[in-house]
């Protein structure tokens, strides 16, 4: 892991030159000592979002301080002790053996101590962020973890970022100019009369070795990152790579001249090949695309692929140009991403859904066989080949429907958890908003469709009968799973919902007309005058000259009342042509007339009648005898005696 330094403060050095010149001294730098850890600031090493951390993070880092308190207590004792010991006279053994146990119970506790720093140091590393230290071109040398009196990780690696760039200024600079001072309790790299930075037992603790090779290793990264930076920002290299970006850039100039003039090449093929290969696109008889549309329809997309292609030579181009200069070489690798982690991203989903679309190719491949095999069984129905007690050949096809329709329904459900994307939220959002727009947008076909499913099975009609649903009546032309539509004999047209068949009484002309024939029937009044015998066989006789009615069983006359000035006579007769009730009514009218009048019978109640003294009768002239002559008004004279 790399690790970031505190910059020592300046005068420490000479605090441990006073240690070394005067004993007096000692005990004054060991309270400095203590007072500037006591007093440091008592901010977390590093600042995290989750309050839990920030709480674990305050103990162990005033652990921590405190444990380097005392660490530097003892750094401070074994500098006295041992400069006590160096002052003895080799006679004074006694003191010497008492020096030496003292010693060496220091530094035991010295060692326990970096111990346990050691341990509550690797115990933060999951929760403290270091700050880098970037000089030079996005360039990061190393990170900083760990405060020192009142510098937090922040300011320190501001402090010797700062100090870092202000060497690439020095025009004498040279990797020897930075030099190694190794102290009791730090290690500074120094250039000329300053301290770039001080590497303290902590920051050894948190990169794992000891500060003496930190502090080399730290060296070199100075040293080599000012030195590539002043290389690299120097005249004759950015000449040198001005030159390069020049020549990349003529570059892309030729390669899209050239691409122009291929795409031009292939527009010229393009226009060549009209009404060659390039033909008419036709589905039966309606031309889709006619040869002028497809042929610029052919010239767009070959328009298009060569300014895509000139975009992605661009594009590809701009990285090169930025990683030819220092300053904008970081974003050769964000430019690049923006198309590789993309297609990364889509390459990886893929890869990763291939299971799931091998488990949807397998369900659906099973469901498509199963509905084959319902739709065999259908046919064979439909056919009357099969026969089920109780199912009628017309139920096969829409029951098919319905049980296609389910099977549908569960195979979606069956695939759901399987499709990309089916657990997100979003996903899941939109299913619920289609079902409630489904729910409260359909509740009327969903009426019209039930209803038609009930129908169907009802079996009151069916395509090409004649009826009467409500006040319409005509041919049924169609029967959809939501409408009804009719064909009035007026060759209206009228479609009717489901739902309102449903809701009116239909009267089917058409369902036993093949078997038991239709009775049409029309009523006639004649006068009392008239024989009804003779009423009923001309009545007879005009319904078997109507061409569409049946000689068997014969038509029939029921009188339906006997009013007061003439008898209803109704005329009864058989039909199996259902579809021709208007022109079967007006050849049975025609016939009628025609029998009554050859046989001098006129149509017309008794009301009429009584008023008819004088007048002409209502026979046509035909019909009449050659004598016939226009009774006179009949007048009656009385005389009185």
């Amino acid at each position: 892991m790399r690790t970031g330094y505190l910059p020592n403060l300046p005068h420490q050095p000479n605090y441990i030159t006073m240690f070394v010149k005067c004993r007096k001294a000692i005990p004054c730098c060991l309270v400095l000592f203590i007072s500037i850890s006591l007093f440091a600031q008592t901010d977390s090493t590093v600042k995290v979002n989750d309050s839990l951390h920030n709480k674990i993070l305050d103990m162990q880092a005033e652990q921590l301080r405190e444990l380097e308190t005392a660490r530097i207590a003892d750094s401070l004792k074994k500098i006295e002790l041992e400069f006590r010991l160096s002052e003895l006279k080799s006679t004074d053994n006694l003191k010497k053996e008492d020096l030496l146990r003292q010693l060496a119970d220091v530094k035991i506790k010295d060692s326990l101590r970096i111990l346990q720093q050691k341990q509550k140091i690797d115990s933060l590393r999951s929760f403290v962020k270091g700050y880098p230290v970037v000089p030079f071109l996005e360039d990061t040398l190393f990170f900083v973890y760990n405060r020192i009196g009142s510098f937090n990780p922040k300011e320190r690696a501001a402090s010797i970022t700062g100090r870092i760039r202000n060497l690439a200024n020095d025009y004498y600079f040279s990797k020897d100019s930075i030099k190694i001072l190794i102290s009791e309790t730090s290690a500074d790299l120094l250039y000329g009369d300053g301290v770039l930075m001080s590497i303290s037992e902590s920051d050894a603790l948190w990169a794992n070795t000891a500060k003496e090779i930190l502090a080399q290793h730290y060296k070199d990264l100075i040293a080599n990152s000012v030195t590539n930076y002043k290389n690299a920002t120097s005249w004759q290299t950015i000449l040198k790579q001005a030159g390069l970006a020049f020549l990349v850039v003529a570059l892309l100039v030729i390669i899209i001249y050239f691409i122009g003039k291929l795409f031009r090449w292939t527009r010229k093929k393009i226009e060549a090949e009209r009404n060659k290969r390039i033909k008419a696109v036709k589905l039966r008889n309606y031309e889709l695309l006619n040869v002028s549309r497809l042929t610029g329809l052919y010239i767009l997309i070959n328009s298009c692929i060569k300014w895509l292609t000139i975009v992605t030579a661009a594009y590809f181009t701009l990285p090169i140009l930025f990683s030819i200069f220092p300053w904008t070489k970081n974003f050769t690798g964000t430019l690049l991403s923006f198309f590789i982690d993309p297609a990364k991203l889509i390459l990886t989903g893929i890869w990763n859904y291939l299971p799931n679309l091998f488990t949807i190719i397998v369900i659906v491949v099973v469901f498509r066989y199963v509905l084959k095999g319902i739709h065999f069984f259908k046919t064979e129905v439909e056919k009357g080949v099969l026969k089920l007690p109780g199912f009628y050949p017309d139920w096969a096809n829409p029951t098919f429907q319905i049980i296609r329709a389910l099977v549908y329904a569960f195979m979606l459900i069956v695939i759901f958890p399987y499709l990309p994307g089916s657990d997100s939220p979003v996903f899941q959002g939109v299913s619920v908003f289609l079902g409630v727009l489904f729910t409260f947008g359909s509740s009327g076909p969903l009426g019209n469709i039930i209803a038609g499913l009930v129908l169907t099975y009802m079996r009151s009609f069916k395509i090409g009968d004649r009826v009467k649903i409500g006040e319409i009546t005509g041919d049924i032309i169609e029967k959809s799973i939501l409408v009804t539509r009719i064909r009035t004999i007026k060759n209206e047209i009228i479609s009717i919902p489901n739902g309102t068949v449903m809701g009116s009484h239909t009267v089917n002309f058409s369902s036993d007309a093949p078997e038991r024939g239709l009775i049409v029937h029309t009523t006639v009044t004649i006068g009392y005058d008239v024989p009804w015998r003779q009423v009923q066989q001309l009545l007879i006789d005009a319904a078997l000259a109507t061409e569409f009615v049946e000689k068997q069983p014969l038509p029939f006359v029921l009188q339906t009342s006997l009013d007061d000035y003439y008898v209803s006579y109704q005329l009864n007769a058989y039909t199996k042509e259902p579809n021709r009730q208007a022109l079967t009514y007006s050849q049975m009218h025609q016939n009628i007339q025609d029998k009554f009048n050859e046989a001098g019978v006129e149509i017309m109640s008794p009301h009429y009648k009584a008023l008819r003294d004088g007048n002409a009768t209502t026979i046509p002239s035909d019909h009449l005898p050659k004598d016939y002559i226009v009774p006179a008004f009949k007048v009656e004279r009385t005389d009185k005696v």
